[in-house]
């Protein structure tokens, strides 16, 4: 029986506008709708379905708003085979559980792993103890009892608390700078002040040191200036840059002081003269040297005079303050530009009340004759270290500063000697890619005025250790402790003598 609803309707309108007719009217037919849900059985006995083979081979307009089901990237497999790759070439990153402790007598050791195997730490950027400091520990501790542990947001909306400004207050006085600004790392400020700086002087270009942090690549990167990198500590490369940029356009020269992987100082005041005499701005980065170095703490520009000839200063409160945090100094307007246009300053929490009052006590603290004693008991152990690995044969590469970095070429390798001396009760980290270049891996050594003669002597027989372990070669000077040409035995009694000079003022 044909169907009395299409039988009324001329057929060309029906093979014209079928598709629409059964969207539309198809669930008001007993057959139909039944056909719909139960597709491809006998039931379906309505013949303008048979008539048309509608059940068997649907057209094209029938499927046309049916969407094929697209797979979702497979997130889960790319990640798998970053972390892989990472793995295979040895630069994967693994964080030893390393719990530092700071009770007296046992610092600079540490709690390692899941059975708290008490190791000694020798690559904490904690330089000279800050952290563990009675008066640092005091100060923060008060902090916390009458402040509470948190900033309760960023300084616009929680409010600028006195210790800030008092910090900021101490910070420009070291750096004999007339303002600072408090950042919450040193990644951060470096980032933040050369970003806004570079982005809002008109037509500024940037010369950037090759040997610079990553927190200063990522703040020139992101302001998008044009850029020139000279010769890490070259400044005759730098000059020659400079001659080449136009008079009267905005210049930023950017480098540091103290390099953290190769122990190098650079030639500070000739390159703040060759960056003023082509009109440009210094901005310099102290940050593994504030603490460490002049009378007071303030670095580099402190120890050679010339912090005058740095326009803006970058530190941090993480490393020799053994705190958190980081920290520009400059001119007042330099920092109040900073500070009213920088996002990453803007917008980031403010740092909390204990870090503040211990971080403001630690810099106190090491511009201190307690603080000048620590930094040359800390120059002395660092002397002994040099001079061991010197006379074990053991590779060093070159340097001036508290820094020792030992050699050790492939990042499988430097990895396998770095787990060897853990096993001896060592812990130092390996450095590979993208910390260095590949083939330039190392230990980073960093000794500290806590650490004994006893525990660089038994360091460095568990390094001489490790190499045999691992096959790898190294110019051993020293056999059965006495020197492999004249068989005089080893003895530094000058170097031991000046390790005890400075007694320790520590409760």
């Amino acid at each position: 029986m044909p169907c009395p609803f299409l039988g009324s309707l001329n057929q060309a309108f029906v093979r014209n506008y079928g598709t629409s007719l059964m969207k539309k009217y198809g669930n008001y037919c007993p057959i139909i709708s039944r056909g719909f849900r139960s597709l491809g059985q006998d039931e379906t006995k309505c013949p303008f379905i048979q008539q048309n083979s509608i059940v068997s081979e649907a057209p094209k307009e029938m499927t046309e708003d049916i969407v094929e089901q697209i797979q979702p990237y497979k997130y889960e497999k790319f990640f798998n085979e970053q972390i892989s790759a990472k793995k295979r070439d040895y630069s994967y990153r693994v964080f030893r559980k390393v719990s530092r402790l700071a009770a007296e007598g046992v610092y600079p050791q540490a709690l390692e792993g899941a059975e708290n195997r008490q190791v000694t730490v020798w690559c904490a950027n904690d330089y000279l103890g800050a952290s563990r400091h009675p008066v640092v520990q005091d100060a923060a501790i008060s902090a916390i009892k009458s402040y509470g542990t948190g900033a309760g947001g960023t300084r616009n909306i929680a409010g600028n608390s006195q210790m800030t400004e008092k910090l900021e207050g101490e910070i420009a006085k070291l750096h004999n700078k007339p303002a600072a600004l408090i950042f919450s790392s040193c990644f951060v400020a470096n980032d933040a002040t050369l970003s806004t700086l570079a982005k809002i002087l008109p037509d500024c270009i940037v010369y950037s040191d090759a040997g610079n942090h990553a927190s200063m690549i990522q703040g020139i990167r992101n302001s998008r200036a044009p850029k020139h990198i000279f010769r890490h500590n070259d400044p005759n490369h730098l000059r020659e840059l400079l001659s080449k940029s136009p008079a009267g356009v905005p210049k930023l020269v950017v480098f540091e002081t103290v390099h953290s992987m190769s122990g190098a100082i650079c030639p500070l005041e000739e390159m703040c003269n060759i960056a003023h005499e082509y009109g440009a701005l210094t901005f310099v980065d102290e940050v593994h040297a504030v603490g460490l170095y002049g009378k007071h703490g303030a670095g580099i520009g402190e120890e050679r005079g010339v912090q005058h000839l740095i326009d803006i200063v970058s530190g941090t409160l993480g490393k020799a303050y053994g705190n958190v945090g980081g920290y520009i100094a400059g001119s007042s307007l330099l920092i109040d530009t900073v500070r009213s246009l920088a996002p990453g300053f803007i917008f980031t929490t403010a740092l909390p009340p204990p870090v503040l009052a211990g971080s403001l006590a630690a810099i106190r603290l090491l511009a201190s004759e307690e603080g000048r004693n620590l930094r040359s008991k800390h120059q002395a152990i660092v002397r002994y270290f040099k001079l061991s690995l010197l006379v074990a044969g053991l590779p060093q590469l070159p340097s001036v500063s508290h820094i020792v970095p030992v050699p050790i070429k492939g990042a499988d390798k430097v990895a396998l000697v770095a787990e060897s001396l853990m096993k001896r009760g060592h812990y130092v980290q390996a450095i590979n890619y993208p910390t260095v270049a590949r083939g330039e891996e190392r230990l980073r050594f960093a000794p500290g005025p806590y650490h004994t003669p006893e525990m660089v002597d038994s360091l460095v027989t568990a390094l001489i250790e490790s190499f045999h372990e691992n096959n790898i070669n190294f110019d051993q000077f020293m056999v059965n402790g006495a020197c492999r040409e004249c068989s005089m035995e080893y003895k530094v009694d000058i170097a031991q003598d000046e390790l005890f000079k400075f007694p320790m003022q520590v409760a």
